[in-house]
């Protein structure tokens, strides 16, 4: 595979995953999650190479084919896992571009980790490219590739993508290592963003933090010119379409509501994550109950929560916040065959996911801070019925697109929630086919594809070289 691939992708994980069948024989399946439903469709048809590490501490494997795609494994010992990504990727920059909804740690020996296998995937990705290839990096565990990308090949054309906020001046002045991060993604020729605030907040930094000249949304730097652009991402319509269309998910889904009788049905869908805004969810939803609102056997919420970055403490400590919340709830207003909140702290496949979507009358999608929040896209996707009501957080990327059809939140105020979660319940039908019908139009027209299309068009069109002598105006802030 050395110098062979026109088109490489560079993720910090590989799009599948290895699982141990009743025979007792590890299989590779197709990862859960937004970025592979994304990409994986677009891997396929450019017949490209995904470099990403396996999930498994101290491991070595060669390149392998599966599910159409070269990918190519990355080695991590167990201490620059904990080091690189549960520690800088996860307890630095996460917090840090989530608008520090935690504290974020800033320490020394988790930088030098995250340079180091940093350095790891450029190397891989200079190997595997083709000449002139065109190579996508993803998200921010890897910000630093672009730039020894750059340095180890500078005939590559080379994308960066990233899939959560990107955080003001004022909250990424913080980080000790701003400039290298900075200098990093100017390896890239376009920076992509999924909002365009956030590429205006990435320019700002770059004209303040290393006085780097700038027309609008493009950056000259080291005698290139590099793009800013907003590339909101969705979701795979086609895939969601043949799953609803099964039927063994539309069986599922009348099974679902057979199983919660005639209650109305409230969802959440999520990684255990402190941004997602799960505990504010379920208070405001337990305070509806104790306040009358909401009868036992009236209404019933089915939180799922994904496990997610398990040995982290701060993550512990959020499982057990939920799910002593979740107890009390239930124990202090469920009645007998009645309990007031189903809570599943596990994965479950797209076929599942996709009878849940059906057979739920209000999506509640409250996260404190996300990038985009695919949940929110794949329930409008999903309901072709134009039935169903989305509570929707003000604070995703999502909300700008979904802003005429949703029930839009902010998830920090109770009493607020509270009022959106009881008209999303009352809505009429005639109002719910009116608010998804808007939605879909906008999901279905700006789906997985058009996403990945005009992300990869604007790398492929060069930019102009920059001008020998401009002084662009300064942007506010």
């Amino acid at each position: 595979m050395s110098r062979g691939s026109e088109f490489v992708v560079v993720a910090n994980r590989l799009p599948v995953d290895r699982n141990v069948g009743a025979d007792g024989v590890p299989r590779w399946r197709r990862s859960p999650g937004g970025l592979v439903s994304a990409i994986a469709p677009v891997m396929r048809r450019r017949k490209g190479t995904w470099i990403g590490w396996t999930g498994a501490p101290d491991e070595q494997l060669e390149p392998f084919e599966e599910d159409g795609m070269s990918l190519h494994p990355i080695a991590q010992s167990a201490q620059e896992v904990e080091l690189y990504y549960e520690g800088f990727s996860n307890a630095t920059l996460w917090p840090l571009y989530h608008d520090v909804v935690a504290t974020p740690v800033y320490d020394r020996a988790m930088w030098d980790a995250y340079v180091r296998v940093n350095r790891r995937f450029a190397e891989a990705a200079a190997k595997v490219a083709s000449k002139n290839a065109i190579v996508w990096v993803q998200d921010y565990q890897l910000q630093l590739v672009p730039q020894m990308l750059r340095e180890l090949r500078p005939d590559l054309r080379i994308g960066f993508f990233l899939h959560i906020p990107f955080p003001p001046v004022e909250l990424f002045w913080q980080l000790p290592w701003r400039r290298r991060i900075l200098e990093g993604l100017l390896g890239a020729d376009l920076v992509g963003f999924q909002l365009p605030g956030a590429a205006a907040n990435f320019v700002r930094l770059c004209r303040r933090l290393l006085d780097a000249r700038f027309t609008k949304q493009d950056v000259f730097w080291d005698d290139r010119v590099v793009r800013a652009r907003a590339f909101p991402i969705s979701v795979d319509v086609g895939e969601l379409n043949d799953l609803i269309g099964r039927e063994d998910v539309l069986e599922r889904a009348q099974e679902i509501r057979t199983d919660l009788g005639d209650a109305t049905v409230l969802l959440g869908v999520d990684r255990l994550d402190y941004t997602k805004g799960i505990t504010q969810r379920l208070q405001a939803f337990g305070e509806l109950v104790e306040e009358g609102h909401i009868k036992p056997g009236q209404a019933v919420f089915v939180q799922i929560a994904t496990p997610s970055r398990e040995r982290v403490e701060q993550y512990q400590l959020l499982r057990e916040e939920i799910e002593q919340l979740v107890g009390r709830i239930n124990g202090e207003h469920s009645e007998i065959g009645f309990p007031v909140i189903h809570y599943m702290h596990s994965s479950y496949d797209r076929a599942e996911l996709a009878a849940l979507y059906l057979a739920a009358d209000v999506m509640v999608v409250t996260p404190l801070r996300d990038g985009m929040n695919l949940v929110a896209k794949e329930y409008v996707a999903c309901r072709k019925d134009l039935r169903g009501a989305l509570v929707l957080s003000e604070f995703t990327g999502a909300a700008a697109e979904l802003k005429r059809g949703a029930f839009q939140v902010n998830p920090y105020d109770i009493d607020g929630l509270k009022g959106t979660l009881m008209a999303a319940l009352n809505a009429e039908p005639a109002e719910q086919a009116r608010r998804m019908r808007v939605m879909r139009r906008r999901v279905i027209e700006h789906d997985v594809d058009r996403w990945a299309q005009e992300f990869l068009s604007e790398l492929e069109n060069p930019a102009r070289s920059a001008p020998a002598e401009q002084a662009p105006p300064a942007l506010e802030g």
